[in-house]
């Protein structure tokens, strides 16, 4: 399903259409009435040769050279590279790796309607901005990434055609990337690790989207890293992820895992490097397989919200039986806190302005409501868990939002998706993700003063 996403001023996307989950496929075929004008933002440091390639193969492009604008952000590179073919410079002090500071000015500096992120050694083939572009021309929520190839240079001349000669002297691509797109029929069936095929270098975007999910994390300072954080924060924002195979992007040299990095003297130092990558990765992205097993982090995947009890141990039990199931979630309980929860850092009382849930909304995957307290019963086999379902399925495909109720069909716990969540409401349209409404018999409502005893001792 398709909607149109017109309104009143200022209340969603500028132009566009919403999609269905992340049913991208349905615009099959389909190309802009009015092609956007587009800003193609190439990273550089220290790379002129590269740099000239692509900036070549820009100039080659077949998207209309009148609507697309290219800038070239140095980063702190001893001398300022030459320019060529119309591309414009800005550039930033020599303060470290600082490629996400240097993709932001850039971004900053320009002045499409859609943005295309390329590194100074990712020479483009001639159609690699049109096919890019495509989708974030037609649904402002779509993030693209391109097929990044990969070549030795050296092999061929600067004069000859990247389409051309690139493929004959061509390396292995990566075969865990070519599997997952494979798997995900190219991201149309992507989930909440799908952030993990998001390659920086070869990514598009509308300007709308970008500034409403944020920049590049500035705080990635070494090689690797920012656009998964990236990519992750945009799916949480409501990205519709896509793959775009024809869109060829080659670079120069294999990827990180076939790079030789003269590690002989500490045969540590390169994954050292890739430790602290995942370890910063692990501090911003609560999603399972990214986050820590049992440590708790920063940010929440999960954040649970009770909004009554009637009396403290009623709430006690309610949160006790979440927790048992959804062990690393925040949990917010309206009202004042009762004494036997606040040695537990991960359960605040809502309003207060303090501790980790303070941080985590806003961020979390997916939010659970409770409007009155419940004990949940964990079933006798763990397939059985409904609410650990929930909590995975929910944001995935098109379902946006898990209502279950109890035996009079009144409303016991909501589950919600936040990119669905925010889509709804971005295009007023609730069609856009699913709401599935079941009824929870392993759901007690507290509607009397429990026995916490019964409850602790499993007799009740």
């Amino acid at each position: 399903m398709v909607t149109d996403g017109s309104g009143p001023a200022g209340s969603g996307p500028p132009y566009g259409v919403g999609l269905r989950g992340n049913s991208w496929d349905v615009l099959d075929g389909r190309v802009a009435a009015e092609l956007p004008t587009v800003s193609v933002i190439v990273v550089h440091y220290e790379q002129q040769a590269e740099l000239d390639r692509t900036l070549a193969g820009l100039a080659r492009q077949t998207y209309p050279s009148e609507l697309l604008e290219v800038i070239v952000v140095d980063d702190g590179s001893a001398a300022a590279p030459r320019m060529s073919h119309g591309a414009r410079l800005v550039r930033q002090e020599d303060r470290g790796f600082r490629l996400s500071a240097a993709r932001n000015l850039g971004a900053a500096s320009s002045t499409g309607r859609i943005l295309c992120f390329l590194d100074a050694d990712t020479a483009p083939e001639p159609g690699y901005v049109h096919a890019l572009t495509r989708l974030p021309a037609l649904a402002p929520e779509a993030v693209t990434v391109g097929r990044r190839r990969h070549a030795l240079f050296e092999r061929f001349s600067d004069d000859d055609p990247i389409e051309v000669a690139a493929p004959l002297a061509a390396l292995d691509e990566p075969q865990w990337l070519a599997d997952a797109y494979a798997a995900s029929r190219d991201l149309l069936d992507s989930d909440d690790r799908s952030y993990r095929f998001v390659i920086g270098a070869v990514i598009a975007c509308s300007r709308w989207f970008f500034d409403s999910v944020g920049g590049f994390d500035e705080s990635f300072t070494q090689y690797g890293g920012e656009d998964w954080e990236w990519a992750h924060r945009a799916w949480l924002g409501g990205a519709v992820f896509a793959h775009v195979p024809s869109a060829v992007a080659w670079h120069n040299g294999p990827d990180w895992g076939g790079r030789s990095e003269g590690d002989a003297s500490d045969g540590n130092a390169r994954q050292r490097r890739k430790n602290a990558e995942t370890l910063q990765l692990a501090q911003s992205i609560p999603a399972a397989g990214s986050a820590p097993r049992a440590v708790l982090g920063a940010q929440a995947d999960v954040l649970i919200r009770v909004v009554s009890a009637i009396s403290d141990a009623a709430a006690f039990v309610c949160v006790d039986s979440l927790l048992t199931v959804v062990p690393r979630a925040r949990v917010e309980v309206v009202g004042p806190l009762p004494e036997v929860l606040r040695g537990d850092p991960r359960v605040v009382s809502a309003g207060s302005g303090a501790g980790p849930v303070v941080a985590a909304t806003g961020v979390e995957r997916v939010r659970i409501d409770i409007p009155n307290a419940v004990a949940v019963r964990l079933p006798d086999a763990p397939r059985d868990n409904r609410l650990a379902w929930a909590v995975e399925a929910v944001g995935v495909g098109e379902l946006g939002e898990v209502l279950f109720t109890g035996e009079n069909d009144e409303p016991l716990m909501t589950v919600t998706s936040r990119r669905a969540a925010l889509r709804r409401a971005r295009w007023r349209d609730d069609a856009l993700f699913d709401t599935l409404v079941e009824r929870a018999p392993w759901l007690a409502p507290i509607t009397t003063e429990p026995s916490v005893a019964a409850y602790l001792g499993g007799w009740g």
